[in-house]
């Protein structure tokens, strides 16, 4: 490291950015340190094995409705929903293994992340992590946080962002009307309009070849239990019909932490500041927690990326407290009234656009 020391600050230089806030940052240094010490950054490797088993399960059940029940409508719209619920909630476990939350060593999460994201999920470890590890270091900032790349060419996110937006007389899209037509262009398109391709030219473009091999074996798998039940054009019809239905979950699971938060440019706030002001929570159930792979612990998830996530609800109540002395604002607040402010946010956000836009 002396190579990288240039010099010693001057006495009245600040040793600590104004922009970051000291008191804060030390006392989540201490409230990590206590985390530790309480055990919670460990995994209960029962409840993964679990989770696990349970997505394996509905599969087998989703293949057995079809060669027991055959294949009307009925039998194939209810394999669909539980093909749906195994890759929703198998894209929740990968996300545990990908952040290096189950095993202690990193070994074994990057070999069952690959497993259940390629082999469960057809997708791309790499091209996860690419975009999820930018994410967790800048939520909500715009050109750093992939999450809100729809920025500006498909909606105009948070209050700054839109009507900086509207004062460029920029358009891409008509931004007023955002909150109707998210409901056409983002949680039913997300996943098989966009991702289903992206994946693939991801891996090829960067020459991901590991990448490509474990997802292979996913629709190698599929086409060989599921062909033969329901023909070629059968086949094509339910993975649409999976990828449809998991999108919707995904997108509205996954925004309803973020988008109704403070979006804005990077202002070099300090770590802990950047999370907290761009994440929230929905109340804790067993639905809540299982539908959301924990997801609904948003603030905990942030501030402790590597935690367990059968361990967010302990943490929580320490996170309160900090920020009510910081006099942070701690959102929780029911799922569905969660899903309501993502239309709400994009609302406000496409008026303040159009009001920018015609007037400043």
């Amino acid at each position: 490291m002396n190579s990288l020391l240039i010099g010693e600050l001057s006495p009245e230089q600040p040793s600590f950015e104004p922009t970051k806030n000291k008191e804060l940052i030390h006392e989540f240094r201490e409230l990590r340190a206590t985390v530790e010490r309480m055990g919670l950054m460990k995994a209960n490797p029962v409840f993964f094995l679990l989770y696990l088993l349970h997505i394996l399960l509905l599969d087998v059940a989703a293949w057995l409705t079809l060669w027991l029940f055959g294949t009307s409508l009925v039998p194939f719209l209810l394999c669909s929903v539980l093909l749906s619920i195994v890759q929703a909630q198998a894209g929740w476990l990968q996300h545990d293994f990908g952040h290096l939350s189950v095993f202690g060593t990193s070994k074994w999460n990057h070999l069952l992340h690959h497993f259940v994201i390629g082999h469960l999920k057809g997708a791309p470890a790499s091209w996860w992590n690419h975009l999820h590890f930018q994410h967790h270091a800048k939520p909500n900032c715009f050109r750093k946080d992939p999450d809100i790349n729809m920025h500006p060419f498909f909606f105009a996110l948070g209050k700054v962002l839109s009507v900086e937006l509207g004062k460029q007389k920029k358009k891409y899209m008509p931004y007023n009307h955002q909150h109707k037509y998210f409901f056409l262009i983002g949680p039913p398109a997300l996943l098989p309009v966009y991702f289903q391709w992206y994946i693939f030219y991801f891996v090829i473009h960067r020459k991901k070849w590991v990448d490509l091999a474990w997802m292979i074996t996913f629709y190698v798998r599929i086409f060989l239990t599921y062909v033969p039940l329901l023909g070629l054009k059968g086949f094509l019809g339910l993975v649409f019909m999976v990828r449809f239905l998991e999108s919707n979950w995904f997108v509205w699971v996954t925004q309803m932490n973020h988008i109704p938060m403070h979006i804005d440019h990077d202002r070099n706030m300090d770590w802990v500041s950047t999370q907290l002001q761009a994440t929230c929570n929905v109340h804790k159930s067993a639905f809540n927690d299982w539908f959301s792979g924990h997801l609904n612990f948003q603030i905990e998830h942030h501030l402790f990326p590597t935690m367990p996530r059968h361990n967010y609800h302990k943490v929580a109540p320490l996170v309160q407290s900090l920020c009510a002395k910081h006099g942070i604002k701690y959102q929780s607040k029911p799922l569905f009234s969660a899903f309501a402010d993502i239309v709400h946010s994009l609302k406000e956000s496409g008026q303040l656009w159009l009001d920018a836009y015609l007037h400043q």
